[in-house]
């Protein structure tokens, strides 16, 4: 930042991070942080990472810096930088409180440069402040429709790129660590629908249904399957996809609100990742909407990412960084929660599956592909946008390796109060392979 009486970049990095920290910062200043051997290297190349990370006391300001290329990590590839970021989620142990002095110093330094306007990547989306103020309020139709744009309707082929031919994505379930991606999202797709144990004829409703992977899958049983999204790319590839296979008699995909459909009495409902989307404090009237949409004793499978603790006032939420560039008004909760939303809603519960560490496994595998049609993907969507995936899913990797994040499977039964007798309406026992 300068000489003299200037903070360098080196005091900074010291008087947040403790003497023995296992990093060596080299700054645009020339000064230096730690010793040259360390097994963590950065280069901080420009002084606007320290007006973002001053402007931006968060992730965002991190993000931000990293998705410009202000600060670079020695052996960081952008498709795939999970190895660098596990380095650095242990450096945070490091971390120490500045003094008083210290900060003081430092904001003076940012302050002695003048004022700068920070930055912003083309590839952030607004605040949730901004998105409220010009009307979009969380989780309504028209919010939804505008967010799940944001995030879906990139480019079909972009997501190819890193979720691989069978268009899931959502995690997949492996048999072993070595099985390939293809064979466990069909894995996957198999636990859901033996799960519903759908029998041929049956009618069966996927709510946020993707390209439509599972509804096709459905109807290759023999299952009347009818799959809805927001995301008009989504819809077009699978209506297409629908075509090639020559399953219009049995499979159907609209553009419309899953509050929106009108038929009812459905077999089974699947929810394979949509959650995500509806807002914990809407669980309660979304799984009171798949209650009406069913038939006495028909089953509903909810498969969602879920908190593994509660947050500070039982406020779920997603952080900052994938509000803005992955997932828009995105809202997570704990087991427990979705759980006894279910409950009240009518459902019983009849099995709960946690799936965590199957989405690591899905993450590298989606990392990995991302790195090999690396050149495809900044094609479809731009050098920006593709490094913002990449640290996305490799950020998701390690959130789930730490137990930051899980993935539930819940099967659950509408109980049939008048039809059978003694309530059998399910097996005994599962009826589905592990």
């Amino acid at each position: 930042m300068g000489s003299g009486k200037t903070m360098l970049v080196s005091e900074m990095a010291q008087a947040v991070l403790k003497e023995d920290a296992p990093v060596c910062i080299e700054a645009f200043d020339g000064s230096t942080f730690g010793p040259e051997d360390a097994d963590l290297q950065v280069r901080v190349t420009s002084p606007k990472a320290i007006y973002q990370l001053a402007s931006n006391l968060n992730e965002i300001g991190l993000a931000r810096a990293y998705i410009l290329g202000y600060f670079d990590i020695e052996g960081l590839d952008v498709a795939d930088p999970y190895p660098q970021l596990r380095k650095l989620v242990e450096l945070a142990s490091y971390i120490r409180k500045p003094s008083p002095l210290e900060l003081a110093r430092m904001g003076a330094a940012v302050l002695s440069h003048g004022y700068h306007k920070v930055e912003v990547p083309q590839s952030e989306g607004p605040s949730k402040f901004e998105r409220i103020k010009s009307g979009l309020f969380p989780h309504t139709e028209k919010a939804d429709s505008e967010t799940v744009s944001f995030h879906y309707d990139l480019s079909n082929e972009f997501y190819a790129d890193f979720i691989g031919p069978s268009m899931t994505y959502t995690c997949a379930v492996f048999d072993t660590p070595d099985m390939s991606l293809d064979d466990a999202q069909r894995n996957k797709i198999d636990l859901v629908l033996d799960k519903l144990d759908l029998k041929p004829g049956d009618r069966m409703l996927d709510i946020g249904c993707g390209w439509g992977a599972l509804v096709i899958a459905a109807a290759k049983r023999g299952i009347k399957a009818l799959g809805v999204s927001l995301s008009h790319e989504q819809i077009e590839y699978g209506q297409e996809w629908i075509r090639r296979e020559g399953l219009e008699n049995l499979a159907e995909l609209r553009v419309m609100d899953y509050r929106e459909v009108p038929e009812r009495d459905f077999d089974g409902i699947t929810s394979v990742g949509m959650m995500e989307h509806v807002g914990a404090k809407n669980y309660r009237h979304y799984f009171d909407e798949m209650f009406k949409l069913l038939k006495p004793a028909g089953r509903l499978l909810n498969h969602q990412i879920t908190i593994s603790k509660d947050k500070p006032n039982n406020r779920p939420g997603t952080d900052e960084f994938l509000d803005r560039y992955i997932f828009p008004d995105g809202d997570l909760a704990s087991p427990g929660f979705i759980e006894s939303a279910l409950h009240d809603a009518g459902f019983e519960v009849v099995n709960q599956e946690n799936l965590r560490q199957h989405y690591a496994l899905t993450l590298h595998h989606w990392n990995a592909n991302l790195k090999a049609n690396w050149a495809d993907a900044v094609k479809q969507v731009g050098y920006e946008r593709a490094k913002v995936y990449g640290l996305y899913l490799a950020a998701c990797e390690l959130n789930f390796e730490l137990n930051g994040i899980q993935v539930h499977q819940f099967l659950a039964v509408k109980p049939d109060k008048e039809g059978l007798p003694k309530g059998n309406w399910y097996p005994l026992r599962p009826w589905w392979a592990a």
